[in-house]
């Protein structure tokens, strides 16, 4: 469970490396982001230089999440962390590498290009 004030770490090598949420897209009453969902971060930490610049805001799709996550068959998934991939306004991830695992349920929810950079996915 992602809600605003929850720092993600970036699964990706657009530039930053922690974000901080600060909106759950979606509904106007929706608290939480879960896996697949996307929220609206604040840059909190950067690579030296890079485009991305501290402060920045950016759009990113929850990759991982501590709370664990239920599949309809019943398994259940957790990660040892909170993280995130950056995209742009069309969903399209910024940077080029993914690194560490990503569901398969991201495939369902339209993120295909996430799935194809994605080195494992369960």
């Amino acid at each position: 469970m992602i809600q605003s004030q929850t720092f993600l770490n970036i699964a990706d090598n657009s530039g930053a490396r922690k974000i901080m949420c600060i909106r759950v897209v979606g509904t106007t009453y929706q608290k939480y982001a879960y896996i697949g969902d996307i929220i609206i971060a604040i840059i909190k930490e950067v690579v030296p230089n890079t485009k991305m610049e501290k402060s920045e805001i950016v759009r990113a799709v929850v990759i991982r999440t501590s709370k664990e996550f239920q599949r309809d068959n019943g398994m259940r998934i957790r990660s040892d962390d909170n993280a995130a991939i950056i995209i742009d306004q069309k969903g399209n991830p910024k940077g080029t590498r993914v690194f560490g695992p990503v569901l398969q349920e991201l495939r369902q929810w339209n993120f295909t290009k996430i799935i194809s950079l994605a080195p494992e996915v369960l």
